[in-house]
């Protein structure tokens, strides 16, 4: 018990100077009280197996966004994407008996995760003021009605909604392990044999607060990413692009919708239809669909890199109301100058476990994901496909932190007025060289200034 004491007393400490809203902004006088050093001294309402979240020597390993002990710089990258292209090229080329060059195939799997995985967002904006829509079914599709009548099983279930309005803001850490366990192209498939050691272990920290600010920073494998919204604006900063906005419309983190903040989740789902019925893992649930409408997709869109299509789907059991599968994909179509489209299909699928009550809201303390990065259109046969892995465990939540205020989710003082798009973490070299340039340029900015799962069968679809 001493252990886990001094554990969480050394962590304290550390998100205050580290992983906590305060960090990645400028040092004024104003910003140097913040509220998370004050806040973070109480005692959390609930604990979940504390055990260390990166290290077992009582504190947490510093994290780091500059030079990696193995040679190189993160941040060294002036090319969008590059790194899942060297990460894809490596591996086509990887053999075992190559072990001078192990330190830069992990840096590259590390952003390739990370920048995949890190923090993505919902495809529409929602906010948690907004109320749910009244169960109607007279002159209400039977999709419509029944999609709304799910949503309301689910809230009551979720810990009912006079409940979760009473939740001002919220707080959640945990812990994550990523790994990229497979890469398959049109001729063959390499698949990681070692994927338990090599993965990548690290933790996270959320933090959300009424209206539709969040900050979240997940740090891994000695390398972060953090990201935030203060309501009006999305921003996101990793060691390779730096601050940046995103673009599109302000968006709720995905992550919260990974069984932590179920309000939310209800007012993503406001819009959907249910599809009809699916067994995941043995369990009967209702599919409800969620697609983002054409002007949020425009928005998402930036120079050759159009966004076709994001839909969400989301699986509530029959027997909990509660929601225990999660599957989104969203569809990117890059045109080259005077060459073919090149498509890529992004596709996580999130299943969420271990639901326990905190102070009466029903929260996941466990889940994992399943990323699949799937490349195709160029030509025939030139396909590539990428597998990732994720799996997290939920250490410790909180409601209505005593003061949390406005101030902890200011953007970052060298936030950059323009924005990048989702496809920045694609490939540069398969864009085509010079079809890109606006963005490009957007990066090597960046670079400067800142040194379908086997358990799911049975599907029964409504007419």
């Amino acid at each position: 018990m001493e252990k886990k004491q001094g554990f969480f007393s050394a962590l304290k400490d550390e998100v205050v100077r580290g992983l906590s809203p305060a960090r990645s902004r400028a040092k004024s006088p104003a910003r140097m009280g913040s509220p998370i050093t004050g806040l973070m001294r109480r005692r959390k309402h609930h604990v979940a197996n504390p055990e260390p979240m990166i290290s077992r020597s009582g504190s947490l390993r510093p994290v780091m966004e500059g030079p990696d002990p193995d040679g190189g710089e993160l941040g060294e990258s002036k090319r969008v994407g590059s790194g899942l292209g060297q990460w894809m090229k490596g591996q086509l080329c990887r053999a075992p008996s190559v072990v001078a060059s192990a330190g830069a195939y992990k840096r590259s799997d590390l952003r390739l995760l990370l920048g995949v995985m890190g923090a993505p967002l919902a495809p529409v904006h929602v906010s948690t003021t907004d109320p749910l829509p009244h169960l109607s079914i007279k002159n209400t599709p039977i999709e419509t009605s029944s999609a709304q009548y799910i949503l309301q099983q689910y809230t009551a279930a979720s810990g009912g909604q006079k409940l979760q309005n009473s939740i001002r803001n919220a707080y959640a850490m945990g812990k994550v392990k990523m790994v990229a366990s497979e890469f398959e192209t049109a001729t063959r498939v390499l698949k990681n044999r070692n994927a338990a050691r090599a993965a990548e272990s690290g933790g996270f920290v959320l933090w959300q607060m009424n209206p539709d600010m969040w900050y979240v920073e997940l740090a891994a494998g000695g390398s972060k990413v953090h990201a935030g919204c203060n309501g009006k604006i999305v921003w996101r900063h990793t060691p390779w692009l730096g601050a940046h906005t995103a673009k599109g419309p302000v968006r709720p983190l995905r992550r919260a919708l990974q069984g932590l903040d179920p309000r939310t989740t209800a007012n993503m789902f406001a819009d959907s239809r249910c599809i009809g019925e699916k067994k995941v893992n043995g369990e009967d649930c209702f599919i409800l669909k969620l697609c983002a409408d054409p002007q949020t997709l425009k928005a998402r869109s930036e120079g050759p890199a159009e966004i076709i299509r994001h839909v969400l789907f989301g699986y509530f059991s029959q027997k909990t109301g509660l929601l225990i599968h999660m599957e989104d994909s969203h569809l990117t179509r890059i045109q080259s100058n005077g060459g073919d489209a090149v498509y890529w299909e992004t596709t996580i699928n999130s299943f969420l476990d271990d639901y326990r009550p905190v102070e009466g809201i029903m929260i996941a303390h466990s889940g994992r994901s399943i990323v699949t990065l799937f490349r195709f259109g160029e030509m025939a046969m030139s396909h590539t496909k990428t597998r990732m892995e994720e799996a997290w465990t939920i250490e410790e939540v909180a409601f209505n932190v005593p003061g949390l205020s406005v101030d902890c989710f200011i953007p970052p003082a060298d936030l950059r007025s323009g924005s990048i798009s989702e496809a920045c973490e694609l490939p540069h070299e398969e864009r085509g060289k010079g079809s890109i340039a606006a963005i490009a340029h957007r990066a090597k900015v960046a670079a400067l200034e800142k040194p379908h799962d086997n358990g799911m069968d049975n599907m029964i679809w409504k007419m």
